[in-house]
Parts: structure tokens; C-alpha cells; sequence
């Protein structure tokens, strides 16, 4: 929520916006949608794919000079783990989980109502979202289902909390289902759920705006 400001006193410059990702593809996608309606500075970063990979990308760009106080979205694609789930779903997280336990994501409600605007007539899926070293199959992605997660990923919950271990920052994570229980694929792009994955993913910067312009960063 905006605090009231006192007069004479300017408004704060609002920080950037850093969208992270981990495969070329997915940033085609995010950098495709455009930057019409940003409030400030964005910037969309592959990081690579794995939890080692997206902590070491995103260090890496939170220390490039002006980016420090960055807000950060993890985003692309995922594995849905609940029963009724298909490809081109959106999966907004309301915590990552991690080796290093559960991280909180911020603005979770405003998230899932500018998806709603930006992505109309695709479903909003909203719950935990699990982090993985590999890709995860079978019985393991039931495994984890069972343990309340919806969705699974490799660089979310990396790229979370690399970014919270650097100052505090709104945080939030959004993924595109592209593999789900009764639709399993094998290579993106090349099956019809994975172009519809990817036609969610293009679309959803304006939603990532709208979160970016509503909240402010935490005082340090």
C-alpha cells in the first residue's frame, strides 16, 4: 500500500523490474510482449536452466550498477502437478519451496486478477510452487503433488531466494503450465500444448506491470 506523502516531498523513483527466466525460448516470449504500460525499468534475463544456474544469473544481475533494489519475477515455463491441469494454465505462486525452506511471494491476489485481464479465459492456478534439480516424471511428480505443491520448476525458488538474500524486494513468481499430469510432453514447441504455452507467456507483461507499478519496496 502507498504511504501519504508529505508536501514538497517528490515522489520516490520507481525501481526496476527484473524478469528472470531460464530458456531462450522463454525469454522470446517475455521480451515479445513488449514494454508498453512499464512503470519503470525492465529488464528480462536468462539465466539458465537449474537452481545453480538461475542463483548465479540472478546475482549476477542485481549487481549490475542502478539494478540492486530491483523488483524480480521468476517466470516461464513449468510442470503442473494437480489433477485437471493443462497446458497454457497459469501457475501464480503464493510461496516457493526450496531446499532451504518456503519464501513468500508478494502481491499474489493482484497478480492472479491482472493475469485474469492480460490472459482472459485462461485458468489462474494459485498455491505453492515446488523447486527441483531435474526434470521430474512419474511417480515423484505425485510425490510432490501430494505434498501440497501444484506446480514444480527448476529456477523459481533458486531465483527467489538469491534475490532475497540480496536486500528486500517485492518477489513473485509466474509460470505457464506447458506439461501437466494427462498431457506429459517431450520437447517444447514441437506438440500443441507447448505453442500454447508459449502464446500465454508471450502475453503476460502487462500483468507483470500492473504488480510492479501497485506495490513499493520495503524501507531498508
Amino acid at each position: 500500500m502507498e504511504r501519504d506523502r508529505p508536501p514538497g516531498e517528490p515522489e520516490a523513483a520507481v525501481p526496476p523490474l527484473l524478469v528472470a527466466c531460464a530458456l531462450g525460448i522463454e525469454r522470446f516470449a517475455l521480451r515479445g510482449g513488449g514494454r508498453g504500460g512499464a512503470p519503470g525499468p525492465v529488464r528480462v534475463v536468462r539465466t539458465g536452466m537449474g537452481p545453480a544456474h538461475a542463483a548465479r544469473g540472478v546475482e549476477r544481475a542485481l549487481a549490475r550498477g542502478g539494478w540492486d533494489a530491483a523488483a524480480v519475477i521468476a517466470s516461464g515455463f513449468c510442470a503442473g502437478l494437480a489433477p485437471g491441469m493443462h497446458p497454457g494454465d497459469l501457475v501464480v505462486a503464493e510461496e516457493t519451496r526450496g531446499p532451504d525452506g518456503a519464501l513468500a511471494c508478494d502481491g499474489t491476489a493482484l497478480l492472479v486478477e491482472a493475469l485474469a485481464r492480460a490472459v482472459p479465459g485462461r485458468t489462474v492456478h494459485t498455491g505453492p510452487l515446488t523447486g527441483s534439480d531435474h526434470v521430474v516424471r512419474g511417480p515423484e511428480r505425485a510425490a510432490l503433488a501430494a505434498g501440497g505443491a501444484i506446480a514444480v520448476d527448476m529456477e523459481s525458488a533458486a531465483t527467489l531466494r538469491t534475490a532475497r538474500a540480496a536486500g528486500p524486494r517485492p518477489l513473485a513468481a509466474v509460470r505457464v503450465v506447458v506439461d501437466a499430469p494427462e498431457h506429459e510432453l517431450v520437447r517444447i514447441g514441437t506438440v500443441r500444448g507447448g505453442i500454447s504455452a508459449f502464446r500465454v507467456l508471450r502475453a503476460v507483461l502487462p500483468a507483470f506491470f500492473e504488480w510492479h507499478r501497485s506495490l513499493l519496496l520495503p524501507r531498508r
